[in-house]
């Protein structure tokens, strides 16, 4: 029997020459990630002083003040000068702030390769799966063992594997792939297993498009979220500036998953979850509601893809009056490619309110939360109570395209209409 993808990863980080499903590795870290939110603030610090520990590697470990900046209150500000300072005192050299939410600077900055294993205190951090890597959210408790020893105990999860044939129609995006398969696995359906995309659907993807899928693999309950490195994924990892060297894995034909499931992209009509649960997913046109928001942005939502589609959608046409419009780019240097390429301009031209590259409003800490009764329809990757601000709001989930459209009609609306 061959090995999956996730199981070649274990076993190489593990030093091992084969691993299977349910067996408990001791397993080589490659990188840790820290945002502000769940960083050393969160006990590692005390605790690495109280035990007299050092960092294994600061070359390894990479913060990010993303989720307090621009902080909103003092509170937040001292929380991000506290990250900050130790980020300093420990040596850290990969510290980023103010420039986009960790998710996306991890894999842009080039800090996520293919077959690595990478840890971080967000559970978003499958996202690096997009490029190949295994990377999955821990906690604080964990990721102060994973600063002090460079590895992590894990179980080698079975894998699902999803396969999506035929390619997207214009209007239908990498996020309505995401909740389609969300919705018919369920919210808990992947819990501590690998999904494993698969497909011409998915190779057909550029890597922005791919990020927002493997970004959303734990709201099935997912451990990481794979895809295969490809010329697509080679492209990419060289205009970044990536000169390291790594070892990029696959499954092998005769490797057991757990599940195959097969869909046809081709198909597909741009998809909404509902309120209050990511796998409460529909076709757009069984839903009738109006909004308050529209929110175009965070490590889901907000690369240059999303903000050009919105921007073909919007160019011409007006916000509807009363209706708020956000934009926040995935990182800085996106927001400046878009600017130097007038799509913030053609953005602002309809009304949309640009704001900067932070995953402020994606959890209603800052800059967009919405108040009770409100509703709004957002390109972010969770819609839970009081997901967004207050718990009396409704959030929906779309594709950045379905956000455009819905904000030019001041209700949740088929993008496919305006292009």
């Amino acid at each position: 029997m061959g090995m999956t993808m996730s199981e070649k990863i274990l076993a190489r980080a593990a030093k091992l020459s084969t691993v299977k499903a349910g067996q408990i590795v001791m397993a080589k870290v490659d990188k840790a990630m820290m945002d502000d939110l769940l960083g050393p603030r969160v006990e590692i610090a005390d605790q690495m002083e109280r035990l007299g520990a050092k960092i294994w590697d600061p070359e390894r470990v990479i913060i990010i003040s993303d989720h307090y900046t621009p902080p909103a209150t003092a509170a937040q500000a001292d929380i991000v000068k506290y990250t900050r300072d130790w980020s300093k005192a420990k040596g850290i050299k990969n510290y980023y702030e103010f420039i986009g939410p960790c998710h996306q600077i991890m894999i842009e900055k080039g800090h996520t390769l293919p077959g690595e294993v990478i840890v971080g205190t967000d559970s978003h951090s499958c996202s690096y799966g997009a490029v190949g890597a295994f990377a999955t959210g821990i906690g604080s408790t964990e990721m102060l063992g994973v600063l002090m020893m460079g590895e992590i105990w894990l179980k080698v999860p079975e894998t699902i594997r999803v396969k999506w044939k035929g390619q997207l129609a214009k209007g239908v995006m990498a996020k309505d792939l995401s909740l389609h398969t969300i919705k018919h696995i369920g919210h808990a359906g992947a819990t501590y297993k690998t999904v494993e995309y698969v497909g011409a659907g998915i190779a057909a993807l550029p890597m922005d498009e791919r990020i927002c899928i493997a970004n959303m693999a734990v709201e099935m309950g997912a451990k990481a979220g794979l895809m295969e490195y490809d010329e697509v994924t080679a492209a990419y990892l060289k205009e970044i500036g990536v000169t390291a060297s790594f070892t990029a894995l696959k499954s092998d034909p005769n490797a057991n998953f757990v599940a195959d499931l097969e869909f046809d992209a081709s198909t597909l009509v741009p998809q909404i979850a509902c309120p209050h649960e990511v796998d409460n997913v529909t076709d757009i046109g069984n839903v009738k509601q109006k909004i308050e928001q529209a929110y175009l942005g965070s490590c889901t939502g907000g690369r240059y893809t999303d903000l050009k589609i919105a921007a073909e959608i919007l160019k011409g046409r007006k916000v509807a009056e009363g209706i708020r419009l956000l934009v926040s780019a995935a990182s800085a240097s996106i927001y400046q490619q878009c600017l130097r390429d007038g799509i913030i301009a053609d953005l602002a031209e309809a009304g949309a309110i640009i704001l900067p590259a932070t995953c402020g409003a994606c959890l209603g800490l800052h800059s967009g939360t919405i108040g009770a009764g409100e509703t709004c329809i957002s390109a972010t990757n969770r819609n839970f109570i009081g997901r967004m601000g207050s718990k009396k709001s409704f959030v929906y989930l779309g594709s950045p395209a379905t956000v455009a459209a819905s904000a030019i009609t001041g209700e949740i609306t088929d993008p496919r209409e305006f292009l």
